[in-house]
């Protein structure tokens, strides 16, 4: 099979469900996100330390529920292939809950708003946490656009996964600095401008 087949050459991409559209479509905007953040999330799995390995897995569990998500935004509300997808569940989001909940036990409590970074794999995790709330902010744009004629009911448990996904990625950065002894960079008001640039 060849990886490339020219039919995209005039700017359209295929959904899943069959249809060509622009590349620009709001369709292919949402997945494409998915893609990115799913890309993302494999650097950060290759970060991070061997001993990490619930984590390491629990992260690749992950991306193959974002390929499903995918599946989900890039297939049209009326396409027959929907009966054939495998939906986002309940047990998805409560399996991110859990995980996130057992990470924040063991993290120091947070007063203040804070600066991403920190060590390297915090500051991926925090990358893919921004990239999860744009894949998010397609994914809303869609279901508005699914209401047209039936409630968007398949599309409530990816919207619902990928906000509990960036809240565990939030996580994952603050306790990616904690095992490297990192302190998590609190914002302060004063360092809004400062002293030699007021002066």
């Amino acid at each position: 099979m060849k990886i490339y087949t020219g039919s995209g050459d005039d700017g359209t991409a295929g959904l899943f469900s069959g249809e060509r559209v622009l590349k620009s479509h709001d369709r292919i905007e949402a997945f494409g996100d998915v893609d990115e953040l799913n890309s993302a999330l494999g650097t950060l799995r290759s970060v991070l330390p061997d001993e990490q390995a619930d984590l390491i897995n629990e992260i690749k569990l992950i991306q193959s529920h974002l390929l499903h998500v995918g599946a989900w935004l890039a297939t049209s509300r009326e396409a027959p292939v929907l009966t054939y997808l495998q939906e986002i569940r309940e047990e998805h989001i409560r399996f991110l809950e859990t995980v996130i909940d057992r990470i924040a036990e063991r993290l120091p409590e947070l007063k203040n708003f804070i600066l991403p970074g920190g060590c390297l794999a915090a500051s991926l995790a925090h990358q893919a946490r921004t990239v999860c709330r744009r894949a998010e902010r397609h994914a809303v744009r869609i279901s508005v656009e699914a209401q047209v004629g039936r409630p968007p009911k398949r599309l409530k448990g990816v919207l619902v996964y990928l906000n509990r996904l960036s809240d565990f990625l939030f996580v994952v950065a603050r306790y990616c600095n904690l095992i490297h002894s990192r302190s998590d960079d609190e914002w302060e008001v004063a360092d809004i401008v400062p002293d030699q640039i007021a002066n």
